[in-house]
């Protein structure tokens, strides 16, 4: 586990707990054990199935019917100012990397070309972020990772995927599949889905819509789990990490 993540000082994650919530060991492993699932990247694949094992050109018919044409992505990033990116997101290079790619795409509209991290999704679109972007190509849908298990952990966006990433590298612990929505739009349609899980953590945004969500879900079934109290008074895990101490200022984006 990468030391240092989100507060800018060492002692991985039971000592940002423990500083977080002002407590103990004890407890700060009690409220870990009640927010996360339990999480074993070890047996997971190199390449997640759902995206490409090689380094193409890809232009993908879908994409170009929409603003954005993907003209190739590779493996791994290796653009300097992306990578300065991750950083700042809080992201290490070598996650983002199992499931990230360097992708170029066009604007169709001005036909420049552009760089961001991309992170594939099963019907083979991306989402597609940098510093100054946010937005994906097109098929848009959800990125699912089956590992076979019979719990699932889903997130909102795939920075929150990845960071969930981070925190587990180095556990020793059971397994579970993963599913990144891409958009809340596809929450509905993926319950199906996740109600094949004996076990299913959310962790969506503390937003109107992600709350929402989060809501439906807890009336249909016991086995959906609400994993957002972790990180109450932040938007997602993600933005609690990377804005640890800056609690007031994020309270006040979230309302932007």
């Amino acid at each position: 586990m990468a030391e240092g993540h989100g507060i800018g000082t060492g002692g991985g994650l039971v000592n940002f707990v423990k500083q977080f919530y002002q407590c103990d060991e004890s407890e700060a492993l009690q409220r870990i054990g009640s927010f996360l699932p339990q999480i074993n990247l070890k047996n997971n694949i190199d390449r997640p199935p759902f995206h490409l094992h090689e380094n193409s050109l890809i232009n993908y018919k879908d994409a170009r019917e929409t603003a954005i044409n993907i003209i190739a992505t590779k493996q791994p990033i290796l653009e300097p100012w992306l990578c300065r990116y991750l950083k700042q997101r809080r992201i290490e290079k070598f996650i983002a990397n199992k499931y990230c790619y360097e992708v170029e795409f066009t604007d169709c509209e001005n036909k420049k070309i552009f760089k961001a991290i991309g992170f594939k999704n099963n019907a083979g679109g991306y989402e597609l972020r940098n510093e100054y972007f946010k937005g994906s190509s097109s098929p848009k849908y959800i990125s699912y990772l089956d590992n076979k298990a019979d719990s699932l952990t889903a997130f909102e966006g795939f920075f929150d995927f990845m960071r969930c990433q981070s925190l587990h590298e180095n556990q020793q612990q059971s397994l579970t599949n993963f599913l990144a929505l891409n958009s809340t739009s596809f929450f509905q349609r993926s319950l199906l889905l996740m109600e094949k899980h004996g076990t299913i953590h959310l962790y969506l945004d503390n937003d109107t819509t992600g709350k929402k969500c989060t809501e439906i879900a807890l009336k249909r079934f016991a086995k959906f789990k609400d994993g957002s109290k972790l990180y109450k008074g932040y938007k997602e895990i993600n933005d609690w990490m990377v804005n640890f101490g800056k609690q007031k200022q994020v309270k006040h984006s979230m309302h932007r």
